[in-house]
């Protein structure tokens, strides 16, 4: 018989993955754990962390009663996230810049104040103001009856409240912290998903990375689909801002998006009477299959960008609604596994996944907040070196009509 030797070095390397961390669980539903307003600095973790704060807070009053809000600020960098909705990133702001928009929706509306069955199926939209909201899991897209069932606008995960909500802090460096949450879509002889969303932070940095593992618990295959909807407004969205991305092809969503082809790469001031112009990208990647998209403002100077793995979200849909100021005038930049076209559109050219019995699949990408031109610079070089000397191929006509 072999005996292995496992030497101190190799302990210690061991324990140190997980011994040098405080996590604090502020949900926990099997444990009857709902913590509520809670805060941490870097003082409760390590006295050389670079200075950060942690808060919860639970809102009152109006449709947000009872939702919960999370915000991480550190060299004044603030990112809000809501583990009531889905986890879903309500606004980051740094630098003079911010990454997300003033929707008509001026509250963090509690699910339980939304059908999302409403007005033909879009109930959604009564509570999106979010800077990214996870569209899935279960399904994602424009609203739809088949099977015998409504499939809402954009699913259900943005609406569900986690079940767990652990923050977790590294106590070395670079003293990572980890917001995690429990999201399960789960329908008696339908649906069985648990997907864990998380956003991790290095304190002082102006960007941060959002992971999510989806599960499928059930014991058949089940279909799954997803669409980071990454919406930006002023002050990045402006008349003649840009939008950069390495395009491999692009096509109209409808005939409506048709007229904008010619001018796909920028954007109007605030117009009245715009309706929303939405296009299908396929973009390239690098030698990993990674690639980067952003929005620029006219001068170059305020920015964000996204990175993420094509092998993961193949697809990227650019929403334009260049509406008024009121009405909600914002962009979205939205890597999917599909395009926002309904279910049973997506099922037929193929572009629906599905998991097997226990298998999971990951999603990570990474936002950048970008405050001044070498910053906005740097990011479209990296951007323009993923295009190279490729072609863009511009497709006049739509792939599906709803």
């Amino acid at each position: 018989m072999k005996v292995k030797i496992i030497s101190l070095a190799m302990i210690l390397s061991f324990a140190s993955s997980n011994a040098f961390a405080k996590e604090f669980v502020l949900i926990d539903n099997e444990q009857g754990i709902s913590t509520g307003n809670w805060s941490i600095s870097n003082k409760d973790t390590s006295v050389k962390a670079p200075a950060f704060t942690v808060q919860n807070a639970v809102l009152t009053g109006g449709k947000q009663a009872g939702s919960e809000v999370i915000t991480i600020t550190s060299g004044g960098f603030v990112i809000k996230l809501s583990p009531t909705r889905g986890m879903g990133i309500l606004s980051v702001e740094g630098d003079g810049v911010r990454m997300g928009w003033d929707s008509p929706v001026n509250e963090v509306v509690n699910p339980a104040n939304i059908n999302l069955e409403s007005r033909g199926g879009i109930g959604w939209l009564e509570g999106f103001n979010e800077m990214m909201v996870r569209c899935g899991f279960e399904w994602t897209g424009h609203a739809v009856e088949a099977d015998g069932m409504m499939y809402t606008l954009h699913g259900n995960a943005g609406n569900t409240p986690v079940s767990k909500l652990i923050v977790d802090v590294k106590d070395t460096a670079p003293y990572t912290i980890t917001v995690k949450g429990l999201i399960k879509e789960k329908t008696f002889k339908k649906s069985n998903l648990e997907t864990w969303a998380s956003l991790s932070y290095v304190p002082g940095a102006r960007s941060f990375t959002v992971h999510d593992v989806v599960t499928n618990q059930g014991d058949y295959e089940r279909d799954y689909q997803i669409i980071y909807h990454s919406n930006f407004g002023m002050p990045i969205l402006e008349q003649d801002a840009q939008f950069i991305a390495p395009v491999k092809e692009i096509s109209p969503f409808n005939d409506y998006a048709k007229e904008g082809l010619k001018t796909w790469q920028t954007y109007l001031g605030p117009t009245k009477g715009f309706d929303e112009m939405v296009f299908n990208i396929y973009p390239y990647g690098d030698d990993k299959n990674q690639t980067k998209v952003m929005v620029a403002n006219k001068t170059g100077d305020k920015g964000a960008g996204i990175e993420f793995n094509l092998d993961q979200l193949p697809v990227l849909s650019l929403w334009k609604n260049t509406d008024t100021l009121k009405q909600g005038y914002v962009t979205g930049l939205e890597p999917g596994t599909s395009f926002a076209y309904p279910v049973t559109i997506e099922r037929e050219q193929q572009r629906v996944r599905k998991l097997a019995p226990g298998q999971s699949v990951e999603f990570t990408l990474t936002y950048r907040l970008l405050a001044g031109k070498k910053a906005v610079d740097d990011y479209k070089n990296q951007i323009k070196t993923i295009q190279g000397d490729q072609l863009t191929t511009v497709v006049e006509e739509p792939m599906a009509y709803e």
